[in-house]
């Protein structure tokens, strides 16, 4: 039998829904890499997938972005794409493998997974996910079971994020201290 009473608190976590073909999103990558600057591992940030219809290569977009997490790169290979929505609008799904090779990633093996769809259902199960909870648009955020619509406007939401992650992060070391 483990004792976990001294164990540190798990980091809070933002889940971050977005469609990786969204301008929005692109707009929110400033915000995303301030808050990872701000708190390193104290704050999870994770990617969910939540590709809009009016993207036509959003879905493979995560498709791909499921595919850079598996060769260890996810947010490196989420980040440049997003720095690129227009190129990938504009060049299609023969682009995400270019950005693959670019990065010096497994380039063929981001061919392949976007041909066996191995990483469909992942891609789906976030979008169920993120209907079931009310998600509409790109980006938004949960932290703490509280839902922030960036789609509308980014203004002040990176300054609640920072609220709610404050909150929860010393609430998380009194919880260490008291035990």
């Amino acid at each position: 039998m483990s004792d976990s009473s001294h164990a540190p608190a798990a980091a809070p976590v933002l889940e971050v829904w977005c469609d990786l073909q969204c301008p929005d999103c692109r707009t929110a990558l400033d915000d995303l890499r301030a808050l990872r600057a701000r708190y390193g591992h104290r704050l999870e940030l994770r990617l969910r997938h939540f590709p809009l219809e009016k993207n036509k290569h959003a879905f493979a977009a995560a498709q791909a972005a499921e595919e850079a997490w598996e060769q260890g790169r996810g947010w490196e290979y989420a980040e440049a794409l997003l720095g690129r929505v227009e190129e990938l609008g504009r060049k299609g799904e023969p682009f995400l493998v270019e950005l693959a090779r670019e990065l010096d990633m497994d380039a063929e093996e981001f061919d392949t997974a976007l041909i066996d769809g191995r990483h469909i259902l992942i891609v789906d199960a976030d979008q169920a996910e993120g209907k079931a909870i009310g998600v509409t648009g790109t980006p938004t955020y949960v932290i703490a079971g509280e839902r922030l619509d960036g789609g509308k406007s980014q203004e002040g939401l990176r300054e609640r994020i920072e609220q709610i992650a404050d909150r929860l992060l010393a609430a998380g070391q009194e919880q260490e201290q008291q035990g």
